[in-house]
């Protein structure tokens, strides 16, 4: 290599974090079909094998397969993009949206006209009250009215993995605000330019999530109003 990351590296870089949630529901189904794939040496995995932490183990997959050549990583990333795989962890459908070459994304930019929009029907184009990313700041006041339904609202809103919210939950044992804080994070980084300060309102709006009324209604307000 020339010093640079290749293309798979770099965007298995960039989405390092999604992908170890991701992963991390299940590392071992991967791990099976990496080796069996030749993408990882016996060595490479004996050692994730040897791992207990489902974390770990994702992210030494990743890891590994980012030192790789070109062809071996996007071959990870194909297989990743198998509907099996998507079927498995739900969360990797972003990598079905992201252009796997160059060719791609000129092809995708020659296409679409300057007026055109890939998000008609996003909260962004339906509401016009607060399209702004939400906060951290926002994110800590929303986790102070969350109660003990979270993991519900992590699940049935949220989508989370309940894997995901159980190790949340070990890594977060004495502070409850801390816990939510934690999951509405890990929403963040998942969602990145959809996390919307509307969207966000508008999934904890729409079950009986124990929220009191009007309790989360500051992410309606526009910035500096």
């Amino acid at each position: 290599m020339d010093g640079k990351p290749a293309e798979g590296a770099r965007l298995i870089q960039e989405a390092k974090i999604e992908l170890i949630d991701a992963l991390s529901v299940d590392p071992d189904f991967v791990l099976q079909h990496v080796h069996a794939e030749s993408i990882l040496t016996q060595r490479q995995y004996d050692h994730v094998k040897g791992l207990t932490s489902l974390s770990d183990k994702a992210r030494d997959i990743l890891d590994f397969v980012m030192k790789k050549d070109d062809a071996l990583i996007q071959r990870f990333l194909d297989l990743l993009r198998k509907d099996e795989m998507q079927e498995m962890f739900p969360t990797l459908v972003f990598l079905k949206e992201i252009p796997q070459n160059k060719k791609q994304v000129t092809e995708k930019t020659k296409r679409k006209h300057p007026n055109d929009s890939e998000e008609d029907n996003s909260p962004k184009k339906i509401c016009k009250t607060n399209s702004s990313i939400v906060s951290e700041k926002q994110l800590m006041q929303v986790a102070g009215v969350v109660g003990h339904c979270w993991k519900q609202i992590g699940v049935m809103a949220l989508e989370i993995p309940t894997a995901c919210l159980e190790q949340i939950e070990e890594e977060n044992r004495h502070c409850h605000r801390d816990k939510v804080f934690a999951m509405l994070r890990r929403w963040i980084m998942h969602e990145r330019h959809k996390a919307t300060c509307i969207r966000l309102h508008s999934l904890l709006s729409q079950g009986e999530f124990d929220i009191s009324p009007g309790s989360i209604d500051f992410l309606l307000e526009k910035p500096g109003s």
